[in-house]
Formats: structure tokens, sequence, C-alpha cells
């Protein structure tokens, strides 16, 4: 799983679309449902920390973890600067360690599509439900099947701003399921030239089957799917999904 390293420096320019205060109510109102109003939770793939500086926000003390330590730098820059008191960790999400364990962990913008191997998606579950409270939740949203084959397969996005462009191809494999980002960046530097870097990523599309199967093998108890930004059912044209698993195994113990 490669991490970003150029594309940090310009991720939240190209970012500057996502309604990160919708999905930070929207994944808050999840976390209430499931009686989290509270409490350490982790953000785990927190890329530049927009979202874990809402949440804390919102209430909870935050924990991030990411593996690209370009964009750590900037979400520990946003958290210089606001002041908030989040941890984070350069951490593979396949091997993370925490100190202690946390009420609830969110993975969000399709980090779990970056784990293309089902036995590592275990061991990420088998990871969050060893570190979660007893009867902890873990959130998480993934990109479809459908999305990849109908809506990102062989298709080109590009972008041209004033100090950076970017050109994003998508080869999706319908027999593995792959989808292949080749991204090139062209990001100004001194004397009004542009630099290019490229970079390679890969995710996997994953049947709800393989998800529930992964969560039953990692010793969690799968609560609910949504369709994304709804409470709604999944449907067989949903572009992502939102799942919610809960911590199984511990028990609880009075103090």
């Amino acid at each position: 799983m490669e991490a970003y390293t150029n594309f940090a420096e310009v991720y939240d320019l190209f970012m500057d679309n996502i309604p990160y205060k919708d999905w930070c109510s929207y994944v808050a109102d999840l976390l209430h449902d499931c009686g989290i109003k509270d409490g350490l939770v982790l953000d785990l793939g927190c890329g530049t920390g927009s979202l874990t500086e809402l949440l804390a926000d919102a209430g909870y003390d935050m924990i991030g973890v990411d593996n690209s330590e370009d964009m750590l730098q900037i979400a520990m820059d946003k958290r210089a600067e606001s002041g908030k008191d989040i941890l984070y960790l350069k951490q593979d999400m396949r091997s993370f360690e925490l100190y202690g364990t946390v009420r609830g962990v969110l993975s969000i913008c399709d980090c779990m599509n970056y784990i293309i191997e089902y036995d590592e998606l275990v061991e990420v579950f088998r990871l969050v439900n060893n570190y979660l409270d007893p009867g902890g939740v873990f959130i998480f949203d993934l990109n479809t099947i459908y999305k990849y084959d109908t809506v990102m397969g062989e298709s080109t996005i590009a972008e041209d701003r004033e100090a950076c462009s970017f050109i994003w191809e998508n080869f999706y494999d319908k027999k593995t399921r792959l989808n292949e980002y080749d991204l090139s960046l062209f990001i100004q530097e001194e004397h009004n030239l542009y630099r290019k870097y490229s970079e390679n990523h890969y995710q996997k599309a994953y049947t709800i089957d393989e998800i529930l199967s992964a969560i039953k093998e990692a010793g969690m108890e799968f609560v609910t799917a949504y369709e994304a930004f709804t409470k709604d059912p999944v449907k067989e044209d949903s572009e992502r999904i939102y799942m919610i698993a809960r911590e199984h195994g511990k028990e609880y113990k009075d103090v």
C-alpha cells in the first residue's frame, strides 16, 4: 500500500469540493446511534486531518493514524494552528498499535479499498477489534464494485489550478476487481516553472459478502450497512457504502 507523497502537498487543494462538515455530521450521528457521544476515537487513515479536526470540535478525543509522513505533517500543521489536542501516529493500518483501547474507530474516504489483499483486510479488522473498548464500534466506508465498474473504470479526471494541475487516470480490471490510479502532478515551483511528479495507487473492490466474511473472521460482529450519507439500505447502484461493526470478545469490567 503506497503512501501519498508528492500529492500530499496539494491534496487539500484538490479535495476542496469535499463537504467535510457534512461528512463529520453524518459520522458523528452514526456514532451517537451506537451510544458514543464522547471519548477516545481513532481516525484510521486520517490523511491531512480535515475530518479529525472536525470530530475534535464535535467533542471527541481524537487519534489519527496514517502511513504518509507528508500527509501527517500537514495534519500536524493544522493541529498547531487550531490548538487541538490530537495525537498523530505514523503507522501502517495493517500493523498499527495504540497505547490502549478506544471507544470507536473510523476509516473513511475509501481507506479500506486500499487494502487489496483479503487476508490483510482481515488483519486490519482484527487489530481494530483488539483496540476497541468492549462494545466499541468500527465505522468505515467503501467504494463499491458498481462505482469502479460503471463510474470510475477507464475514466480520466483532470484539473488545472493556478499553482498546480493533475491528471488522474483510472484502469479497472473486472476479473481481479483492482482499480489502478495513475496520477500525474504538475506543481509550480520557482520562476513559474512546473515540476512533474507521478504516483501509482491501487484499490480493491470488495463484495459485501467478502466484507461480512472478513468482519466475522476477525472476531467482530456486523451491525449494519447503509448507502453513504443516508440510513437507507445498500442498493445495487450504490456508489459508496458505510458499514458498522462492533467489538466482540472482551468483557465489561466494573471499575
